[in-house]
């Protein structure tokens, strides 16, 4: 498929979509060109690789070999972490708020919630910790970075510096909803109990 088409990412996302149709959720998980085989048991896995070669194959899909890994326990899906039963924050990803200096102007601003957008799931209640600066974005506001700003981007990067790893929640095990209400914003966090009784993070909003 020819390169900057404008509906080619969505065209080959459909493509492959119809293509793992049978596979996906179960054992494949797809994201344009990115393509992860899950397996519940080690013994399983060579067996479904085999399965998503022989469809690669029907089709003269091709993939490069250096962007492959096989066999792995963890691994970056999406710029995401993942393994098992969990999901965190690339430190990369991390790295990259962490270093940013105080905001200057709107252009910069924008990045800055760009970064922060992308992690929302890991931020509980990130419109209320942008709060101080979000509405700089509106046209009608002069741009003017003050204290109250200074100190959400700071304590946005303080919270940042150990950040939650969401966990897939275990049927049949009872959920512990927490509702944190601000006058312009709610936060949640949905958890759950492992088998240690430890309090571990499913969802943050």
């Amino acid at each position: 498929m020819p390169f900057g088409l404008k509906n080619a990412g969505a065209t080959y996302q459909r493509a492959i979509q119809r293509i793992f149709d049978d596979m996906l959720h179960k054992n494949v998980e797809c994201y344009v060109d990115d393509l992860v085989v899950k397996s519940k048991k080690r013994e399983d896995h060579l067996y479904d690789l085999r399965k998503v070669f022989e469809r690669l194959r029907r089709y003269q899909l091709k993939m490069n070999p250096s962007k492959c890994a096989f066999g792995v326990t963890f691994g970056k899906f999406l710029e995401f972490i993942v393994c098992q039963r969990s999901i965190e924050i690339e430190q990369a990803k991390i790295d990259a708020i962490l270093k940013m200096p105080e905001t200057r102007n709107i252009h910069e601003l924008k990045s800055l919630q760009g970064k922060l957008a992308y992690l929302q799931r890991f931020i509980s209640n990130l419109a209320g910790r942008c709060q101080p600066f979000s509405h700089l974005m509106k046209k009608e506001v002069p741009f003017e970075w003050d204290e109250a700003c200074d100190k959400a981007f700071k304590s946005i990067k303080s919270y940042l510096m150990k950040p939650p790893v969401l966990v897939a929640p275990v049927h049949g095990r009872p959920l512990i909803l927490y509702v944190a209400a601000q006058e312009r914003s709610v936060g949640i966090l949905l958890a759950q109990k492992n088998d240690e009784g430890k309090e571990c993070s499913i969802l943050l909003e």
